[in-house]
């Protein structure tokens, strides 16, 4: 009997030009249309719009434009460009930054110029006139700029600009079209995301190549490689026996529920790259444990344990502010924009009922799109208590693959804080961290390169290493902006500009963004666009800061594609799901969830109000 033909992954397919031959023509055809007036106004905003501010702010406090000023006054313009464009407007957000801070944004600062520029604005600018002064740069960038009163070389400089948004916008419909489809190697989209950057004049071709690796996709690939460290040594397997031993009758659906329980509220306070990658293996062992003579494959109940783990990371993280860097990034516009504040408990109080409610929910729809037909677990458990039973007590090698993972989480999870406390000279991240654990792991003699070489999906580190890349362009660029800019101001007309519209407005805006983008610039284009109408429409409500929570959680819908987030990309690198598995079940979670931060917001935030402002 002949053997039936495996069927093709991913990374087995060729080309299909009957499919590619469409974003391609796409691709051609909207660099070719003529720039909307629009996107020129972003790029003149984004590539035009430091510089002149710069001058501005110079001339407002000096009274010297910057060709004239002194480095110390230029250094102060500098710095409060920036912090306008994050949307820091107080003078109390400007008295808090150091040289780090001026390291991190590429603002030439050294020690005596840095301290002049805080001295001067902490002795010679009130508080009242520094607002003043960014309020007026915020609406000289993104209201009075005019292409026509610009200088020659400014006007090509923001022709460039709206180049590089026309760009970014077409590599949207390539990249998006190539990842739900699969017309070609997902790895291979990722490389042509670098290619058409460079092949544009988006960015060099020294740049590109350092654009490829950030510390999120270091992670990637440190935490791959730990997990093939914890599948060899068979500590995965006394992990997975330990959480589900107990359960009286061991179901899928109640297995399901447990990583939905124990790893959402997690990822409100834990980092959801590790708690994807500590799970994934987890998962893998329980499927491949699963499997017996009668039934040698079941596709679904693997794409089921694998979304699982992906969407519990997903839906945990609005829970608290330490479950993302968009909670962080909405509460300090609400507080430099408006002089609002919401403290760490305020918003669990908020938030987290976003969570528990969307758990059962989210098992629910887990539970009914995927349909397994292996649904007892039971002859796992016991094949696993048999291996273990086998294996005798912890080795060697297990005893160090714990040590090093205990060394590394706690790493993860204190490497920032103990940064700003100056107990790290440096800022480590959590992608070095990862890395060096894989590293120790070989020092250790836990495992082999050859281990990493065949355990390791490395098509995923380089399809994430893509992702970075285009989500960067889209926040770079200005090309996010611009999306969230034009549906906006296409929606006001509809009557989608005040209330609970213009929040279901932002909301989907933002849920769209994030699954082509990291949540933090995704809320970070949106965030001002949408808070200044809600102050605009409802000034000193309880509109504000709600846009600023809705805008934060809406910014972790990222429940579609493989790029939207980190643990997305992770249980990709199992091998058992196709971009289509995140849309079965990304698709109405995303609707859901949607309607769900309305209903909170319509139902329990505005019955519990906030504080003493008056209700919109």
């Amino acid at each position: 009997m002949a053997q039936a033909e495996k069927q093709a992954t991913g990374y087995d397919k060729f080309v299909n030009w009957k499919l590619l031959i469409i974003p391609v023509v796409i691709f051609t055809a909207i660099l070719l249309l003529p720039t909307p007036k629009g996107m020129k106004n972003v790029g003149m905003q984004y590539s035009v719009g430091p510089k002149v501010v710069t001058s501005f702010i110079s001339q407002q406090l000096f009274a010297k434009d910057s060709a004239s000023a002194e480095q110390w006054q230029i250094l102060t313009a500098r710095m409060m460009e920036r912090s306008m464009r994050m949307g820091a407007l107080t003078k109390d957000r400007f008295l808090k930054r150091d040289a780090k801070w001026t390291k991190k944004y590429n603002i030439p600062a050294d020690s005596a110029n840095f301290k002049k520029a805080i001295q001067y604005v902490k002795e010679n600018v009130s508080t009242d006139d520094y607002k003043l002064v960014m309020k007026n740069a915020f609406n000289l960038r993104n209201k009075n700029l005019s292409y026509e009163d610009l200088s020659d070389s400014d006007k090509k400089n923001a022709d460039k600009g709206a180049w590089k948004i026309k760009v970014a916008i077409a590599m949207v419909v390539f990249v998006v079209f190539c990842f739900m489809t699969e017309c070609m190697p997902l790895p291979g989209v990722a490389f042509c995301i670098g290619l058409i950057l460079v092949f544009s004049g988006v960015v060099s071709r020294s740049e590109v190549a350092g654009l490829y690796w950030s510390d999120a996709c270091w992670f990637i690939m440190g935490s791959l490689m730990f997990a093939a460290a914890f599948v060899k040594t068979g500590v995965d397997k006394r992990m997975c026996l330990l959480m589900f031993k107990k359960l009286a009758v061991p179901n899928v659906r109640w297995i399901t529920l447990i990583f939905f329980v124990v790893i959402s509220p997690l990822a409100a306070f834990i980092s959801d790259h590790a708690l994807a990658a500590m799970f994934l293996p987890i998962g893998m062992l329980l499927y491949q444990n699963s499997l017996t003579d009668e039934v040698p494959e079941d596709k679904e109940l693997a794409k089921m344990l694998m979304i699982t783990i992906a969407m519990a990371c997903n839906i945990g993280g609005p829970g608290a502010p330490s479950g993302g860097a968009r909670n962080v990034i909405m509460m300090t516009y609400l507080t430099d924009m408006f002089g609002m504040d919401i403290g760490y408990t305020q918003w669990i109080m908020y938030c987290m009922p976003f969570v528990i409610v969307m758990i059962p929910i989210t098992w629910i729809v887990t539970n009914m799109v995927f349909k397994p037909r292996i649904r007892s677990l039971a002859p796992a458990m016991r094949l696993l208590e048999g291996e273990i039973s086998k294996m005798g007590k912890w080795n060697k090698h297990q005893i160090w693959a714990m040590i090093i993972f205990a060394v590394m989480v706690f790493g993860w999870f204190t490497e920032k804080s103990f940064y700003n406390l100056g107990i790290y000279p440096i800022r480590l991240g959590i992608g070095v961290i990862a890395v060096a654990g894989a590293v120790a792991y070989l020092l250790a003699g836990v495992v082999n390169w050859r281990d990493y070489q065949e355990k390791v999906d490395w098509g995923v580190v380089w399809l994430y290493a893509g992702a970075i890349i285009f989500g960067r362009t889209l926040d770079k660029t200005g090309a996010a902006f611009w999306m969230a800019q034009s549906v906006i101001d296409m929606l006001a007309p509809l009557g989608m500009s005040e209330g609970i519209p213009l929040m279901l407005t932002s909301n989907g805006l933002t849920a769209v963004l994030t699954n082509l983008m990291a949540d933090g610039p995704a809320a970070a284009a949106v965030g001002p666009i949408t808070l200044n109408l809600a102050s605009i429409v409802h000034p000193g409500t309880t509109f504000l800061p709600f846009m600023a929570m809705a805008t934060a959680i809406s910014s972790s819908f990222a429940y579609c594609l493989i790029i939207g987030t980190p643990p997305n990309a992770i249980v990709y690198a199992s091998g058992y799901l196709e971009p289509k598995d995140y849309l079965r079940v990304g698709i109405p979670m995303w609707f859901v969830a949607n309607i769900m931060i309305v209903l909170l917001t319509a139902l329990y935030w505005t019955g519990i109000g906030f504080g003493s402002l008056p209700s919109f």
